[in-house]
């Protein structure tokens, strides 16, 4: 097979069904991935439906604390704005924030004027780094959460006694406040904090797990008890859900990223990937040694070869290294014919001079032709390889 004909031949595009032959493989993963996940996302679609709701009979959900709170006389409304929970507070009212953490800086600083001079009582459910500080000033959220879920009281406060243990492990807290109740203390720090406000009438409770107040653990531990007490002290009940949707008291200052959304955790884990990633990569890059050459198990023509090297050349457009390749196999099998060493075969001044003696030419020609730049297209590519050949024959005339 000729040069030209090898060129010519691979200068084709892949074709449509050799496309699809190399994506198919990809495309179909893609399609199961997704058919997983709307698979995943159907089948949990109720699953964590209502969480914290009291309306909710969900695992998840708070009706069956709601249903004990009527029976002892303690009416229980839902609210979901802000504007609906901030005039809600009062003496004779329990007002607990179901996900303080979905609260912006505004809404947070505007529910806790609202409920601080009320005289009731606020639980805080789960109440992390991003809101605790503003909802109850004085108050800390420790990074780290608690390993054991199953907590004893450890503390004086009259409920958590009755209760025993219960299922408050999760945030933790530390707060600067000398008269607080500090109860269910994990490695020293709370995970059930009262704070009680300047007339002695209402008070705060940071609760660090919203375990207690669903379905699925009220039968545990002492949680019922805990959960009867914490929000039954008060004749009325206002559950406040945040949502995303509520727009109320919000400022420029409320803006946050893509990355303050996401919780701490997918950062570091997002982190974590990286590092595995790299350690792989450095395992299966080692190289044990030097590369040792192997037979190979079949015989493989030459023309397979050239025309399988051509192909990437081609795919690539790198005449230059085509070119390239062409004039070093020229020039190597030149230079036994004019009498010059292989090892000078691609220095211009110990071939060339040779070369024109042998062809009684001035060299120029040859100079352009062994050593010159790089062809513009595949046209003035293919022209090379002739005159290479060309050259080659003419040396090799007796």
């Amino acid at each position: 097979m000729t040069t030209e004909a090898t060129l010519t031949s691979t200068s084709a595009s892949p074709t449509a069904r050799q496309v699809w032959t190399r994506a198919r493989g990809i495309a179909l993963a893609l399609v199961v991935l997704v058919a997983g996940a709307v698979a995943i996302a159907v089948l949990r679609s109720d699953a964590r439906h209502g969480e914290l709701d009291p309306r909710s009979a969900d695992p998840n959900g708070s009706r069956a604390v709601a249903e004990l709170l009527a029976d002892r006389g303690v009416d229980t409304r839902v609210v979901t704005t802000l504007d609906e929970a901030a005039t809600a507070a009062g003496p004779d009212t329990t007002l607990l924030v179901a996900a303080p953490d979905l609260l912006t800086r505004s809404q947070q600083t505007r529910l806790h004027k609202a409920f601080a001079d009320s005289r009731g009582r606020t639980v805080l459910v789960a109440s992390g780094s991003a809101s605790i500080e503003r909802l109850a000033p004085g108050v800390t959220a420790d990074p780290a959460t608690s390993l054991d879920s199953i907590l004893s009281p450890d503390c004086t406060l009259p409920a958590a006694r009755r209760a025993g243990t219960a299922d408050t492990g999760g945030v933790r807290y530390t707060t600067t406040h000398l008269g607080a109740d500090a109860c269910y203390p994990s490695e020293r720090l709370a995970t059930l904090l009262r704070i009680p406000d300047g007339t002695g009438d209402g008070d705060t409770v940071a609760l660090g797990a919203p375990d207690i107040l669903l379905n699925d653990h009220l039968d545990e531990q002492g949680n019922a008890s805990l959960a009867l007490q914490l929000l039954g002290s008060r004749p009325h009940l206002v559950w406040y859900l945040p949502t995303l949707s509520d727009t109320s008291a919000t400022g420029p200052d409320d803006e946050r990223s893509f990355f303050d959304l996401l919780p701490s955790g997918w950062l570091w884990g997002t982190l974590q990937l990286f590092i595995a990633a790299a350690l792989a990569a450095l395992w299966r890059a080692r190289r044990l040694g030097p590369l040792v050459p192997e037979k190979l198990p079949v015989a493989i023509r030459a023309s397979e070869t050239a025309e399988g090297r051509a192909r990437l050349y081609r795919k690539t457009d790198a005449r230059d290294r085509a070119a390239d390749a062409l004039r070093s196999t020229t020039r190597t099998r030149l230079a036994p014919l004019v009498g010059v060493p292989v090892t000078q075969a691609h220095t211009p001044e110990a071939l060339l001079p040779a070369l024109s003696a042998h062809l009684h030419g001035d060299g120029q020609d040859q100079h352009a032709l062994l050593f010159g730049s790089p062809p513009s297209d595949d046209a003035a590519l293919i022209a090379l390889a002739d005159r290479l050949d060309a050259l080659e024959r003419e040396v090799r005339r007796p």
